[in-house]
């Protein structure tokens, strides 16, 4: 009687107890009740705080959560290891990429949850532009690409492929209906051929080389590269044609002509003004 009163102050104040029937039962403390040891060499630590700073520079700073965490993990670490840890976090510098978007955790958290159950979710979504709306879909995969989180799943709402910013994400609902995500699926494949298309300006570029010599040069946002004649063409979408122009275009080594995209021509002209001025 006494055990089970003891058991039962125990999981009021949240500690998980389980008990087991039989010859050998009892109760036990269930998981999650403490940490267990972790042991890090000292290239491990390094490693570790190494790969913060790149991913979020942030972490340096002991307001940011994230930061929090790993000063507590580099607390932990015994004082030959913890030393270079905690030294390597205070004097390297980060510089902030302003490209980076850190989405909420707990969104984040959620979709993780969707995918891996193949549960169709409800999300509030908000554009660049400002516009939001509610949309159903099927969680096939997240992909981390420059400092961003992205989502690729079915919309139902357009009943196509999609690609949404988690950080632009506000509420993730996860529902009773399970789907099938494609088989042989490449989620950071997908994602690149994904990001060079649907954008407001199209671009057809013509080069006079072969597709094979060209290929290395093209990164999977700039569109899809097709053999044409003893050349190529390059079919795709921005929505900042100088950009396109002066990072993409301007380091071809090969000859080129713009067959298509007036937003495109314009960018390129401009480039050449000024390049001819100078």
């Amino acid at each position: 009687r006494a055990a089970r009163r003891y058991v039962g102050i125990l999981r009021e104040a949240g500690i998980p107890v389980e008990s087991t029937r039989g010859p050998h039962g009892g109760y036990r403390l269930g998981r999650g009740t403490r940490l267990p040891p972790v042991h890090f060499t000292q290239a491990e630590a390094l490693g570790l705080v190494m790969a913060a700073l790149s991913g979020r520079p942030a972490v340096a700073d002991a307001d940011d959560f994230v930061g929090t965490a790993l000063g507590k993990v580099v607390k932990a670490l015994p004082e030959s290891v913890g030393r270079q840890a905690a030294l390597l976090r205070e004097y390297a510098a980060a510089a902030p990429d302003p490209n980076a978007a850190h989405p909420d955790p707990a969104v984040t958290s959620a979709l993780v949850e969707a995918v891996a159950h193949r549960r169709r979710v409800l999300l509030a979504y908000r554009s660049e532009a400002g516009n939001a709306w509610e949309e159903e879909a099927d969680p096939w995969s997240l992909v981390v690409r420059h400092g961003r989180w992205y989502l690729l799943c079915h919309s139902h709402r357009a009943d196509a492929m999609r690609t949404y910013r988690v950080d632009r994400v506000g509420q993730v609902r996860l529902t009773a209906q399970g789907f099938e995500p494609p088989a042989a699926f490449d989620p950071v494949a997908v994602l690149e051929e994904n990001l060079g298309s649907g954008w407001q300006f199209t671009t057809r570029v013509v080069f006079d080389a072969a597709p094979d010599e060209v290929a290395p040069w093209i990164r999977p946002p700039m569109g899809r590269l097709e053999p044409l004649d003893d050349g190529c063409l390059l079919v795709g979408s921005t929505r900042n044609p100088d950009m396109y122009v002066q990072d993409w275009l301007a380091g071809m080594p090969f000859a080129f002509r713009i067959d298509g995209g007036d937003e495109l021509r314009a960018a390129a002209a401009k480039l050449a003004a000024r390049f001819a001025a100078a």
